[in-house]
């Protein structure tokens, strides 16, 4: 009797385990399915089991998939389109928890699906062939539970229990198809491009310089959570400050294809003009004959360059995102110590692009890195004439508890998130009013962190023009605010769509 009682508790945690943080145990109506099939197979029933055990071990896997990825980004697993992140998500529990604790946790992990496996196997042998005496009832039983099954399937929630897995499976299964579907659709849309053909882009910015720069992490929170509250007074210090430069500015909100990750992809999608939320349209982006903001900037007769800090790998799709010159973490010349997984502080990153000089008619992409995770330590601004090679950052970079001791207290996590993008934006808009009146800069989020960082739900990003009043002017039909905080209630605009909207106030309708 305790053998029974509890296969059966191991097989229903197995089938009612949620794959959303929300979700709540419920009665798994496959479980007397399983049974019941199991109890009518002759013998041991060896190749029902196995397929039972890989079916229920693969959706184990899929569910903490799902939990993970609705953790970080604030959505389920694509089995499609997010296999890469796995290798991502290394390198940043490397950084996070060091070398030694990250093969520690992969270890670990790769040893639950076998300790599954064998507990499942024990399990679905304690059924096996039981309810051979009672053929009849057994199989009635099947068909009732098949049935509950079916009708939870055709309406949810109207009957006791719930047959989650089967529908998660069911979900997954058509999300998989929607990929392949959607993908065809955005190829087709990849080839209709109406500034395709154009070498006038940018025109009305003249000579002036065009700064792209990306803010890790920076999100709505900062405006609608009261804990972060302290980047709203900072911005308004900081419009101050820029306004005396005589330069103006302009916020308003877009919509980031992605939340709590993958920062390339709203690189990706602000570039080509096209929502970019996954590997597989990135590659079908990289592949296709769209033209990228960069490329047009080319075909105009503009320099291109790639400031990106975070790069310590080859990256040859820069070339194809249209940069003329790439400088990666190395090219950067940085000789400090890293902040965990952050190669270098903001202020070294804007320096290093300071010290190229100011050219006329350059765009610039430059992706700031101090406020991702794990936000430990927190970076200081130093005396821009006192950077050097970075090596002034070094007792920075070793200050402070390690993260896997922050990230034990998510209260903690929370405050460091807070006070690094504190740090970023007060670089940030330093340099934006350092950079004078001889440059357009453009500051956005790349996406926000975390539902569970950030306190609050959604993907919009703010977004900060800063420049010469003669060249704001040409965004006054866009209704963004003046200064550094856009009005909460101003229309968000999608990121896929900026591209075209940006090209027709600095050029003319395509």
């Amino acid at each position: 009797m305790a053998r029974a009682a509890l296969s059966l508790l191991l097989l229903g945690l197995v089938l009612a385990l949620p794959s959303h943080p929300s979700g709540a145990l419920r009665f798994p109506l496959e479980l007397p399915v399983m049974v019941a099939l199991l109890a009518l197979r002759p013998g041991r029933a060896r190749g029902l089991r196995g397929l039972m055990v890989a079916a229920l071990v693969a959706t184990v896997m899929l569910k903490g998939l799902d939990l993970a990825l609705q953790l970080a980004f604030g959505r389920p697993f694509d089995p499609v389109g997010d296999l890469p992140l796995l290798a991502s998500a290394l390198d940043l529990g490397e950084g996070a928890l060091g070398a030694g604790r990250a093969l520690l946790a992969v270890a670990v992990l790769g040893a639950v699906p076998a300790g599954l496996a064998a507990g499942l196997w024990w399990a679905t042998g304690v059924w096996a062939g039981r309810g051979r005496a009672h053929p009849r009832s057994t199989g009635a039983a099947a068909v009732l539970a098949l049935g509950l099954v079916a009708a939870d399937l055709a309406l949810p929630d109207r009957v006791p229990g719930a047959a989650f897995t089967t529908r998660l499976a069911w979900d997954h299964a058509a999300t998989a198809r929607q990929t392949h579907a959607d993908l065809a659709a955005f190829r087709a849309g990849a080839l209709s491009d109406p500034w395709a053909g154009r070498s006038d882009a940018l025109s009305r910015l003249g000579q002036a310089e065009l700064r792209i720069v990306f803010v890790e992490s920076y999100g709505r929170a900062s405006f609608d959570n009261p804990l972060d509250a302290s980047h709203v007074a900072l911005l308004r210090a900081a419009e101050t400050d820029i306004a005396a430069r005589g330069l103006a500015m302009r916020s308003g909100w877009l919509g980031s294809p992605v939340a709590g990750g993958q920062s390339w992809l709203a690189h990706a999608t602000l570039a080509s003009g096209l929502r970019i939320d996954g590997a597989i349209r990135y590659r079908a982006l990289i592949a296709s004959p769209r033209k990228t903001l960069f490329e047009l900037a080319q075909a105009a007769g503009r320099d291109t360059l790639a400031v990106m800090p975070g790069i310590t790998r080859d990256w040859p799709e820069g070339r194809r995102l249209g940069f003329s010159r790439i400088m990666d973490a190395e090219g950067l010349g940085y000789r400090g110590r890293p902040f965990n997984w952050v190669t270098m502080p903001d202020q070294f990153t804007l320096t290093a692009f300071d010290r190229l000089g100011s050219e006329a008619s350059r765009v610039a992409q430059i992706v700031l890195l101090s406020s991702h995770a794990p936000w430990v330590p927190e970076p200081r601004l130093v005396p821009w004439e006192e950077v050097g090679d970075g090596r002034i950052f070094d007792d920075q970079a070793t200050a402070g508890d390690p993260p896997e001791v922050v990230w034990r207290d998510p209260d903690r996590v929370r405050a460091a998130y807070r006070q690094s993008l504190a740090y970023s934006l007060r670089t940030v808009t330093a340099h934006a009013a350092r950079s004078g009146a001889g440059a357009l800069t453009l500051v956005l989020g790349d996406h926000p962190p975390a539902p569970f960082v950030s306190g609050i739900e959604g993907r919009d990003v703010p977004a900060h023009l800063i420049g010469p009043p003669e060249l704001l002017a040409a965004f006054d039909g866009w209704g963004w605010t003046e200064g550094l905080i856009p009005a909460p209630n101003l229309p968000t605009v999608p990121m896929e769509a900026f591209r075209d909207r940006f090209l027709s106030a600095l050029t003319g309708p395509p």
